[in-house]
């Protein structure tokens, strides 16, 4: 059975905004506002930057090097809250996901997956919903609130590490081989290029050599084919690219992927070829959902080497994560290796995912907020009182 883990809600209090998850510019702004000389205050930012993001501290007092009065004036204006945990989850598998009530009320998702990458990945999203309507995706069933800030975005990192026990102290350096969360995917809620600004911004600071310091290399971020942002996604952030692919043809992704018919084959794999970078130490990853009977024949696994021809990159191929109301199903698994095979044959990398979170609803294209249908069934259960 999977483990819930109850949450205390945060303490924060509404009329002190936290500093967690802000950039350099936008920590420097705060301390200005609050009274801090402007020719001191790039260097009071540095200090909290890095009691901020290497060592996590939740506390001003703990920051040493920094002024009493200084501690105090901004424990008077400011927290480092991060926001607020609702539900905590661990699979029986180890995966972890953590469901983040906003300063808003909205809710998103992010989800750790342990021995992923160099250790363990941090799935994490990027909007609140999502308008894609991806036809085997559960996340695509929630529609778009909006988008997240960068400082959303980084923290659902910082309480990955928070839960993980991932902050060095001064008294104890964390070296890297001891690190759990060694890579960041954009893989989970929302479209990632559609809210790129907040994504690069958030890229620049967990990326940061003095503070989360995750290098770019290990931060990945997935698309469903927003073609005319893939170039400038490269050209922001550095980032791996990869690619939510899921049919060879325009017939069939018009109708798995709906984006494909604004933004076609032919359109998307143009800007695939002109990513910043792309070489093979640089591959592109191309993930590919396996469906029963709709994308997992041996002609479609040899048309996805044609279309990948010339092109640096691994594939996923991902075994269907069922969700309550699908009306897709797995493919069998002798299917899923004969797919594999032929693909292995041609060169290509494309090793077969491990389903990882299933239980909790964590695996890949199961993402929602489970408070969306716990709100629908509080109000069905009111109505009938």
């Amino acid at each position: 059975m999977p483990v819930l883990i109850d949450a205390m809600p945060s303490a924060a209090a509404a009329a002190r905004p936290s500093l967690v998850g802000l950039t350099r510019e936008e920590l420097r702004a705060r301390l200005i506002g609050v009274g801090v000389e402007e020719k001191k205050a790039k260097m009071r930012a540095e200090q909290l930057w890095r009691w901020i993001y290497h060592y996590g501290v939740r506390d001003f007092a703990a920051m040493s090097n920094v002024a009493k009065a200084l501690r105090a004036l901004l424990a008077d204006h400011f927290t480092l809250e991060r926001p607020e945990i609702t539900a905590a989850q661990i699979s029986t598998d180890g995966t972890r996901k953590w469901l983040i009530r906003l300063a808003d009320g909205a809710e998103v998702e992010c989800v750790f997956i342990p021995d992923v990458g160099r250790s363990g990945a941090l799935c994490v999203s990027s909007q609140v919903g999502c308008t894609l309507t991806c036809t085997f995706c559960h996340t695509g069933t929630q529609k778009l609130v909006r988008n997240l800030t960068s400082a959303e975005i980084v923290a659902q990192v910082m309480i990955a590490r928070d839960a993980l026990n991932e902050w060095p102290t001064p008294e104890r350096p964390l070296n890297d081989g001891e690190r759990v969360l060694t890579n960041i995917v954009f893989m989970g809620m929302g479209e990632p290029l559609y809210n790129l600004d907040h994504v690069a911004a958030a890229i620049d600071v967990i990326s940061d050599g003095d503070g989360i310091s995750i290098s770019r290399r290990r931060i990945t971020v997935s698309t469903a084919g927003v073609a005319p942002k893939i170039r400038e996604l490269g050209e922001r952030t550095g980032a791996m690219l990869a690619i939510s692919l899921h049919a060879t043809n325009d017939e069939l992704r018009d109708q798995l992927v709906p984006l494909n018919r604004k933004y076609d084959l032919d359109a998307l794999f143009a800007a695939i070829r002109d990513y910043p970078g792309l070489s093979n130490a640089k591959r592109v990853t191309f993930e590919y959902v396996m469906l029963k009977g709709v994308n997992d024949t041996p002609a479609e696994a040899k048309a996805l080497v044609r279309l990948l021809k010339r092109i640096p990159s691994k594939l996923n191929l991902i075994p269907f994560n069922p969700w309550p109301g699908t009306a897709y199903e797995c493919s069998d698994w002798e299917t899923i290796e004969a797919f594999a095979a032929i693909l292995n044959r041609a060169g290509y990398a494309s090793p077969i995912r491990t389903p990882r979170g299933r239980d909790i609803l964590a695996a890949c294209g199961q993402l929602k907020s489970e408070s969306v249908k716990q709100r629908a069934s509080q109000r069905a259960k009111a109505s009938a009182e």
